[in-house]
């Protein structure tokens, strides 16, 4: 597991502590936040874009040509090209969003009386996050690099200006990550 510890603004921390003091616990306010940081999570997903606002990178020309080498009538003969059918396919085809969705669909929360964490058990959610050189992960039998290419990073993973300003926010804003008192 990787621990990314976010700073809070003094405001926040500040509210943070006043509730500590008048109930001595925080688990309630932490499993709230851990909801609005995952809905925000599932927004970024939709959005194609990493908590500073930026876009994902696109989609390398490889994984979308493998990606088309799925579905029957996407390739011309020859492998010259996609059909019109394979360039529909390729134009929806979007960074982070596999057929099974996993990774959008499986974020979560796990909070106690001073933090919560938000994040993915998927293997590879931390690769997806930080990105990965081709052959960081050593090789296959027949000595084939893993990854076989070089992946960017794509952070889904962290605060969000919206999800780090202080006041109420609406559930659909957010990110990950640990945030402690």
């Amino acid at each position: 597991m990787i621990t990314i510890k976010l700073g809070v603004e003094d405001t926040i921390r500040t509210a943070l502590r006043r509730v500590l003091d008048a109930t001595g616990d925080l688990t309630p306010v932490m499993r709230e936040i851990g909801e609005a940081l995952v809905e925000s999570t599932r927004q970024r997903f939709r959005l194609g874009r990493a908590p500073d606002g930026t876009p994902w990178a696109p989609n390398s020309p490889v994984t979308v040509a493998r990606f088309l080498a799925r579905f029957a009538g996407a390739r011309r003969k020859g492998g010259r090209g996609p059909t019109k059918r394979g360039q529909g396919l390729a134009a929806a085809k979007r960074p982070l969003i596999g057929e099974s969705r996993a990774l959008s669909t499986q974020i979560a929360w796990r909070a106690d009386a001073r933090s919560v964490e938000v994040g993915s058990p998927l293997v590879y959610a931390a690769t997806q996050q930080f990105g990965a050189a081709q052959g960081a992960f050593g090789t296959t039998r027949r000595g084939a690099p893993i990854p076989w290419g070089t992946i960017p990073a794509r952070p889904f993973l962290g605060l969000s200006r919206e999800d780090a300003a202080p006041g109420p926010s609406p559930r659909g804003r957010g990110t990950s990550q640990p945030i402690t008192s």
